[in-house]
């Protein structure tokens, strides 16, 4: 297992893949990639049994499912990171004909993308039906997916989330990002969410709470749901996080939910963010 420092250092270098594939493109999410980049790191270097010798099938291997699919800086760095795919080719993010478009896709094959994603809403279903397709395989590997605390204004996140406890999906686990922005502003601003908790367990989900940085806390959290499989109730995992976490004029405000930094911002967040495993080269 990798030390938590390691695993710091790992969401380091993911933040700046970050800052410098959407700045560089002049366009992409940075924010809620930023606030997501201890999970991905953790879940990719710590807890999923994967193979970046990646199959569409996943059969024999965890499985993770990115809903909210703008954030996919967060992912392409990571899944590069973990020996997916040549970190440089960062480099082309959002650039035409590049198999790393502004949202996740399945048409050039990247590896480690099992489905386009990113029309808000969708990914807990498709995560279900992964799910269940492992318990008619007797696979014994779980089902990850990623889901936005926006996103859960989207009616099919309920009708999944119905589904998912009547139908015992008890390999799944959900973590939504509960930040508190979304892209027009604060989530008590646009619509509020509510009693989250009070919510997903009346559609008759476990539901457990975890601070999205804090490495040790999300560790031991996610794997405490992995010992729910086979008890008959699917799991969420509400992580708080703050949005653009690690770079300062970033941090806890809708306003870089969609907005690429400039060069002097750019510069500035090169600033904040350790260096740990060496930037990618611009092609």
């Amino acid at each position: 297992m990798i030390e938590i420092a390691k695993l710091q250092q790992i969401a380091s270098q993911v933040r700046r893949d970050i800052v410098r594939q959407v700045g560089a493109a002049k366009s992409g999410h940075p924010g809620g990639s930023l606030g997501c980049a201890d999970l991905f790191t953790v879940l990719y270097f710590h807890i999923m049994e994967h193979q970046p010798n990646f199959s569409m099938s996943g059969k024999g291997e965890d499985m993770f499912f990115l809903s909210n699919g703008h954030i996919s800086p967060v992912w392409y760095s990571t899944l590069a990171r973990a020996g997916y795919f040549e970190v440089d080719e960062l480099s082309t993010f959002r650039q035409l004909n590049s198999r790393l478009q502004g949202h996740p896709a399945t048409h050039e094959g990247l590896p480690g993308i099992r489905v386009a994603s990113g029309s808000l809403g969708q990914g807990l279903s498709v995560a279900i039906g992964a799910a269940l397709a492992k318990k008619m395989d007797g696979d014994d590997k779980h089902v990850f997916t990623l889901m936005g605390d926006g996103e859960l204004q989207e009616g099919q996140i309920w009708e999944a989330a119905m589904f998912a406890a009547h139908n015992k999906v008890d390999n799944l686990i959900g973590i939504v990002d509960w930040n508190g922005q979304q892209i027009d502003g604060s989530n008590d601003d646009v619509l509020s969410l509510g009693d989250l908790v009070g919510k997903w367990e009346t559609f008759g989900w476990k539901v457990m709470q975890m601070d999205g940085h804090n490495m040790s806390d999300m560790i031991s959290t996610i794997n405490l749901a992995k010992e729910e499989k086979g008890k008959g109730v699917p799991t969420v995992i509400l992580m708080k996080t703050v949005m653009g976490q690690g770079v300062d004029y970033m941090m806890g405000t809708h306003a870089w939910h969609g907005k690429a930094p400039n060069e002097e911002q750019i510069a500035t967040a090169m600033n904040q963010l350790e260096e740990t495993l060496g930037d990618y080269k611009i092609s």
